[in-house]
């Protein structure tokens, strides 16, 4: 099969490897559309050179491997959670299979992801999608990480919200925000396009950090950058009492001045992956035509334009979601 490698230089060659075989419950699938992270932009230089990126697809089947159950059948479009995991321990048996001590995460330096033609899944942790969905499938892993953001923050209804960054993850998590009943959801974001653009997901306001630091006062604030003085920032926007939920992939040393938050008895949270509910509650919302899901992608490229997509999305941010399409 075809797929997008990393090289030593930390570019990507499109190059012929070994397809991959369905194993033991799993299934093969042709990989319809994965989305590029903001995770794979902040990591790829650290990964290997042979390493195959992409952890937010979509697939049909196309082979099924030995004690799958009868529910999965060939030419099915599915989307998976980017992972496997020993299933038998704490975390496991709790459903959070990201935190197993033996969870494999595809497309992240290890097993190979989905910048390819093929790639073999879980078929537990698979969920089958209508073929209307098509390509949109692929937006089911990110809007489950905004989903889990969100549980995370213990959202009320009425709750005020602030949602620092408004890229993708911030766009996840504004839109279940509003879903979850928050009476007002402030996207604070440089970027003009990206605030102009925060009205499709549900936001009631925009904040231009141009101008100053955000208002004050709100019961949850969601950081979703992951640069080095986020965290104080989300500290200083929220109330008394107040919960702050980090979700931003921040590779750098942070500073914060804790007393800020001892003063207000902040509870402070990280977030990650999601729990397989939440990726399922995911599929259903995208299934269900209620958002405009297509308001997080901009644009899809064939294997053979993955480098100038990271070059697009690391120098602009205009783009939102770049779906890698392996087939075109």
């Amino acid at each position: 099969m075809r797929a997008a490698v990393l090289t030593e230089s930390h570019t990507f060659d499109v190059v012929d490897v070994p397809d991959p075989t369905p194993g033991d419950g799993e299934l093969l699938l042709r990989v319809r559309a994965c989305g590029i992270c903001g995770t794979d932009l902040k990591s790829y230089t650290r990964f290997g050179a042979g390493s195959i990126l992409g952890h937010e697809f979509c697939g049909e089947i196309t082979a099924i491997g030995p004690h799958v159950d009868g529910r999965w059948h060939e030419g099915q479009l599915v989307a998976a959670m980017p992972l496997s995991s020993c299933g038998l321990c704490r975390w496991c048996l709790g459903g959070e299979p990201s935190h197993c001590e033996r969870v494999d995460m595809f497309g992240l330096g290890g097993t190979p992801g989905a910048f390819a033609e093929y790639i073999r899944v879980s078929a537990v942790t698979s969920v089958p999608l209508e073929p209307s969905i098509g390509d949109l499938g692929a937006l089911i892993e990110p809007l489950a990480v905004g989903l889990h953001t969100v549980m995370e923050g213990e959202l009320r209804p009425g709750d005020r919200v602030l949602v620092i960054g408004g890229g993708n993850v911030g766009a996840a998590v504004t839109t279940w925000a509003r879903r979850l009943g928050s009476a007002e959801v402030v996207v604070s974001d440089p970027s003009v396009s990206r605030r102009d653009g925060a009205g499709r997901f549900g936001a009631t306001d925009v904040h231009d950090p141009a101008d100053g630091p955000p208002p004050s006062g709100f019961d949850v604030v969601f950081e979703c950058v992951g640069a080095p003085g986020m965290v104080q920032a989300a500290i200083d926007a929220v109330s008394a009492r107040g919960r702050v939920v980090i979700a931003g992939v921040c590779v750098e040393p942070d500073r914060i001045i804790p007393i800020t938050a001892v003063m207000k008895e902040v509870q402070l949270r990280f977030a990650v992956c999601y729990r397989p509910e939440e990726f399922r509650a995911a599929a259903v919302l995208v299934g269900s035509g209620e958002i405009d899901a297509r308001a997080f992608v901009t644009r899809a490229v064939g294997l053979n334009g993955v480098n100038e997509a990271f070059e697009r999305l690391l120098s602009s941010t205009v783009d939102r979601k770049i779906f890698v399409t392996p087939r075109a």
